[in-house]
């Protein structure tokens, strides 16, 4: 029988109107501060396949840089980024952001790549509006946000990137022992260490860890069978802990629209998802895990500058981008999108 994850409120039809409101709030009044010069950077249709060229490596990137904003602007970009987060899930995306500076630190005296906290990039797709569906998305090096918006309420929110080096700063330097995606560890190292001699062996999916997240920045995603110990075969408290960890994925979002997407796993059999991991089980040792469900994906690795740089991506392996919401919303409008 599948357990229910967390208790939650209800979640009704339009139920994701209020982050909906709250984006489209944000949008226009970032829009409406721009220049037209910054607006034709920020500003795409939504049918452009800019749209799915999104990355978490450093590297040149469309749309409008917080660098090239002023003060005031970059107040307005915060506060669109902060509608599509939680609170914890906005602490987690500035952090990530501000490490940029710490990791210049560690790099110098040779920099391979800039390392500044204004190249991070805000995207939009489309016209901002409850009528027509748009897509906004916040980028740079290991941050990567992606939503569309469909009839004023629905929303879709991956791809969604988050990595952190150092994934613990080092002695030495400001934010010592700073943890950006501490939880994203410790909870699959601890129901890795709880499993039993016979779940052991099926929970490692390989002795070594692979190089990165397996599905790297793929547009579009296909997998093979989960691999893994499936929810079904672990105890109660292996149970609570892997729900723990959808959990702190699901949480990056507000709170309406995690649980829409929690109510979407229920629905499909929480007792279907998998955990498998790969590598060391200790820490400080190159590692990665995944959390593979009927219709979702979440991989995590840390392998790269010695087991301290993590990666950590979210995918819906039925809706990313929201092609799905848009298949129904042309369908149901009986229209096809428009390429302006």
């Amino acid at each position: 029988m599948d357990i229910p994850l967390f208790p939650r409120p209800s979640v009704t039809a339009g139920a994701e109107s209020e982050t909906a409101r709250r984006m489209l709030d944000a949008a226009i009044l970032f829009l409406g501060a721009l220049t037209s010069e910054q607006k034709n950077k920020a500003l795409y249709s939504l049918s452009s396949e800019e749209r799915l060229n999104w990355h978490y490596i450093p590297r040149p990137r469309q749309g409008l840089s917080f660098k090239e904003m002023d003060g005031s602007q970059q107040k307005l970009a915060h506060a669109l980024i902060s509608s599509g987060l939680s609170r914890d899930g906005y602490a987690k995306a500035m952090t990530i952001m501000g490490l940029e500076t710490i990791l210049k630190e560690i790099e110098r005296p040779v920099w391979r790549f800039v390392r500044d906290s204004d190249l991070y990039y805000l995207t939009l797709f489309g016209t901002p509006s409850f009528e027509s569906p748009w897509g906004w998305r916040v980028e740079g090096h290991h941050l990567s946000l992606n939503f569309l918006i469909v009839g004023g309420h629905q929303i879709a929110p991956t791809p969604n990137f988050f990595g952190s080096n150092p994934a613990e700063v080092p002695e030495g330097y400001r934010l010592a022992g700073l943890r950006v995606l501490a939880r994203e560890e410790d909870l699959a190292r601890q129901l890795l260490l709880s499993m039993n001699k016979d779940q052991r062996p099926r929970t490692m999916i390989a002795s070594e860890a692979p190089g990165d997240i397996v599905t790297q920045a793929t547009r579009h995603i296909q997998m093979d069978n989960p691999v893994g110990v499936a929810v079904s075969e672990m105890e109660a408290e292996q149970k609570k802990i892997l729900l723990d960890l959808v959990t702190e994925y699901l949480y990056r979002m507000p709170e309406d629209v995690a649980c829409a997407r929690m109510d979407q796993i229920e629905k499909e059999g929480s007792s279907h998802i998998h955990f498998g991991w790969a590598g060391s089980e200790k820490h400080g040792s190159a590692h990665y895990y995944r959390l593979h469900g009927p219709s979702f994906l979440v991989e995590y690795d840390n392998t790269q500058n010695n087991a301290n740089h993590i990666h950590t991506v979210w995918r819906d392996l039925r809706n990313d981008w929201g092609e799905d919401l848009l298949q129904r919303h042309y369908i149901n409008s009986h229209r096809a999108p428009s390429s302006q």
